[in-house]
């Protein structure tokens, strides 16, 4: 397979102007330009008048070379320095030298397949020229359009729920072919577009190979496989994800739109991390682990900090790096669901201090808002301080409960309100005495039911057992406290009690 490596840095920001093809120019009836012999469809890049004996160094390749053939005295070897020189076309002007295009020119343009084109008498050169200028134009104008219409389409598809797959199909939609996110390891992790012959598949895995996590290796690299146009584009982030492309044809704007796509896939997949950012991950997990919050909370920052636990997503393996680079944070825990700081002996998977199986964690500063994101379903704790990000933690799954039972996109913890006014620590060995009775699960419980207006079915839901056993439960409280749980001085007395333990 056939293959280049470009530098990082060859990809310009707008592509280059595209090549005409010769049949468009033969298709303008002003200039009355004649096919004599070879293809109508090669690209022409440029336009060269010449009237020396031997053109090639003069020649660039890809252009349409122009003549009157004033120096023309061996047409063959003449044929041969220009197709060795890589033009396009020749152009042959009838006048003032020759009345019709050499017959030997004929037959040494058929024999290398090099099109030969009769200009008339009344057509002058300039007009070819500035035909051509003008077509180059007009199709630059169209492929800028096609590429800041990709770039529209593939801004709005990393805006929907599940953004890397709307980025590939986006891409491989703008492109006419397949755009696979390769993983380190080479395996797939996501694909869009119309399937392609297990050769170009194979071809396509390769190339992305070539690329690797190698520190200052080449960014991008291209080639051909199967039948199709391939390239492979390395995302940023360090994580060794690799972007592939196949493509029947590669436009000039192409790898633009691909580049686009790139840095996209590049946020989503890996959200920046820089050095401080570093440093602070650190002081969250020391936190986390156990360590006194005051040991950390210099690290980490003074604060305050907004605790966010939430669930959803769209199950892809992206689905948290786009939630936390939505709310603007690298601060996530992925994790299946650790025991929060205050879970304490006897708190069971729906305690107080726990995130449950399946909820994302993520620590933001105050001052950046959480909004709702779709797809997903959001808590959110007050600002609090770093010493008591405990305190926070608690109040954010506790939210994100409430917000599951109400089916409600994001609910943030409610201030305490009339209780603030109530000291603390009175109020909390008030609060001990008052509860003391319950084991851990049946205040727990008791709590859920109260904040959600004694409603079976959604206590149920939020604690994810039957309506049968809240009724057991709550009945069990009842008992217990020997209080009227019908009495709406009895469930507020019990619901401050429950906020200050």
């Amino acid at each position: 397979m056939p293959m280049t490596a470009p530098s990082p840095s060859e990809p310009g920001s707008t592509p280059p102007a595209p090549p005409v093809s010769l049949a468009a120019l033969l298709a303008r009836p002003d200039l009355g330009l004649r096919l004599l012999s070879g293809p109508e469809d090669v690209p022409l890049h440029w336009v060269h008048t010449s009237e020396m004996a031997d053109p090639y160094p003069y020649l660039l390749g890809g252009e349409l070379l122009m003549t009157a053939g004033v120096q023309l005295t061996d047409p063959a070897h003449y044929v041969d320095r220009v197709v060795e020189a890589g033009a396009a076309a020749l152009a042959f002007g009838v006048t003032p030298v020759y009345d019709t295009v050499p017959a030997e020119l004929v037959e040494a343009c058929g024999r290398h397949g090099l099109p030969l084109v009769e200009v008339p008498p009344r057509t002058p050169f300039t007009a070819v020229a500035r035909a051509l200028w003008r077509l180059m134009a007009e199709a630059r104008l169209h492929e800028l359009r096609r590429v800041t219409e990709a770039q529209q389409s593939l801004a709005a598809a990393a805006a929907r729920p599940a953004p890397v797959p709307a980025v590939l199909g986006a891409l491989a939609s703008r492109l006419g072919g397949r755009a696979v996110l390769f993983g380190a390891d080479g395996t797939e992790s996501a694909a869009a577009g119309r399937e392609v012959p297990a050769e170009a598949a194979r071809a396509l895995r390769d190339l992305a190979g070539v690329l690797g996590p190698r520190p200052g290796g080449p960014a991008s690299a291209s080639g051909d496989g199967g039948g199709l146009r391939l390239a492979a584009y390395a995302l940023g982030g360090g994580d060794g994800l690799t972007l592939g492309v196949a493509t029947e044809r590669r436009g000039p704007g192409d790898h633009t739109i691909a580049g686009v796509a790139v840095v996209l896939l590049s946020l989503l997949t890996a959200p920046h991390r820089g050095a401080d950012v570093t440093v602070r991950d650190g002081a969250l997990v020391r936190l986390l682990l156990g360590a006194d919050p005051a040991e950390v909370a210099g690290t980490l920052g003074p604060g305050p900090w907004t605790v966010v636990h939430a669930r959803g997503g769209d199950g892809t393996p992206f689905a948290t790096a786009s939630l936390a680079a939505a709310l603007g944070t690298p601060l996530v825990d992925a994790g299946t669901g650790a025991a929060g700081a205050d879970g304490g002996a006897g708190a069971g998977p729906d305690g107080p201090g726990r995130a449950r199986p399946g909820t994302v964690r993520l620590l933001l500063p105050s001052s950046s808002p959480v909004t709702a994101q779709q797809g997903w379903t959001l808590g959110a704790s007050a600002p609090v301080p770093a010493p008591e990000l405990a305190a926070g933690e608690a109040q954010a799954a506790r939210a994100l409960r409430r917000a599951e039972a109400s089916r409600t996109a994001l609910v943030r913890h409610r201030a305490n309100g009339f209780a603030a006014l109530v000291d603390r620590d009175e109020a909390a060995a008030y609060a001990r005495g008052l509860l003391a009775p319950l084991a851990e699960p049946l205040a727990e419980t008791l709590r859920v039911w109260l904040s959600l207006h004694g409603s079976w079915d959604r206590t149920a839901v939020a604690l994810d057992i039957h309506r049968n056993t809240v009724r057991q439960r709550i009945t069990r409280c009842a008992a217990l406290l020997d209080r009227d749980l019908d009495d709406p001085d009895v469930r507020m007395e019990l619901w401050f009690a429950l906020r200050a333990r």
